[in-house]
């Protein structure tokens, strides 16, 4: 990436064209039906989008349907097609997102022609009870060899996980995202499991098989995960779907915490557990005063929570009288420091 200037996908979306598993949490399958893949209309998409950006690192990013899955001759055009982007210098690379069991090292030979940079790899649980819940289709033994195999051939490695599916606890999520950090992964994506229309995961939450993350269970079990992310100095790219995404756009969302701010309630989340253990320090002469915190300069809002969630908080849970924040560059992200007055 270019020193200073900001990174933007070009979203190439794939409509589960590579993909013929069922996972039980994906309505892919049946949208798929109702959309039709334009193979020629791929060009001047990029197009479009590359003349709404400007003075950025711009990469095609193959999203959607596991890429390495769709037809040979189908990914070797799209690719010669993204390349040509590259060799115009109008972009600086290619990403592309796969499940780990479309990952071999004939693939990654091919890959390996092109300007491919990234390569996410849809891991979701390194815990095979949790995979065989879901249906996915592959192992946690998948995923890891997966992962080594990027890595080997030089690609920059994004693990995406889920937090919520069934059978997956809090723990579980803790050690999938502790595998993906030991397996050098370059980033992360988090995602809360939605309940879509159209899924057996809808079924099972109809007859009461599958009980959805409630948002307050959501947003910790996603911020303990984040917290080990951060710990091994692991970037974490998004959190959560947003509106723009396609599989909240076709069939919208039947059950679950949603919210569109979801990565800023979870982020909000570590910083009120890192200001909790700062309180804590001064047991029982917290009520009635007044908590300073010094934070990092540019995350004041998140330290004070979604419309001032985690001040509301410590002046209930701890007996204050208010709660203020100010700005300290010398701050690491999602850490503070205390004062009472």
């Amino acid at each position: 990436m270019t020193a200073g200037k900001r990174h933007v996908n070009i979203p190439v979306f794939i409509p589960h064209l590579g993909c013929p598993n069922d996972c039980i949490f994906c309505n892919q399958r049946s949208i798929s039906g109702k959309r039709s893949f334009d193979e020629g209309a791929v060009k001047d998409g990029i197009e479009a989008a590359l003349a709404t950006v400007t003075d950025c690192d711009a990469e095609i990013a193959f999203f959607g349907g596991s890429f390495t899955g769709i037809d040979r001759g189908l990914m070797i055009r799209l690719l010669d097609t993204a390349e040509n982007f590259v060799r115009d210098g109008r972009v600086t690379g290619i990403r592309l997102s796969t499940r780990p069991d479309y990952i071999s090292r004939e693939i990654l030979d091919i890959l390996s022609r092109y300007t491919v940079k990234t390569v996410e790899l849809g891991i979701q649980s390194m815990d095979d009870n949790v995979l065989s819940a879901a249906k996915r289709g592959h192992t946690a033994a998948d995923s890891e060899n997966a992962c080594r195999l990027v890595k080997e051939y030089g690609f920059s490695l994004v693990g995406q996980m889920m937090t919520g599916l069934p059978c997956s606890t809090p723990e579980s999520e803790i050690m999938t995202a502790e595998r993906i950090c030991g397996l050098s992964a370059d980033g992360a994506r988090i995602y809360p499991t939605m309940v879509f229309h159209g899924t057996e995961l809808e079924k099972m939450t109809l007859d009461g098989r599958y009980i959805p993350p409630v948002s307050d269970d959501a947003v910790s079990r996603t911020a303990g995960v984040l917290g080990v992310f951060v710990s091994h100095g692991v970037p974490v790219i998004r959190i959560g779907l947003h509106s723009g995404e396609t599989l909240y756009a076709e069939d919208g969302i039947a059950f679950g915490a949603y919210h569109p701010a979801m990565g800023e309630l979870v982020e909000g989340e570590l910083y009120y557990r890192a200001e909790c253990r700062e309180l804590e320090k001064y047991s029982g002469m917290t009520s009635g005063r007044t908590a300073l915190f010094a934070v990092p300069s540019a995350e004041i809002s998140k330290a004070a929570g979604q419309k001032r969630r985690n001040t509301v908080r410590l002046i209930n849970n701890f007996g204050l009288s208010g709660v203020k924040f100010r700005g300290d560059g010398g701050i690491p992200q999602y850490s503070c420091r205390v004062s009472l007055i």
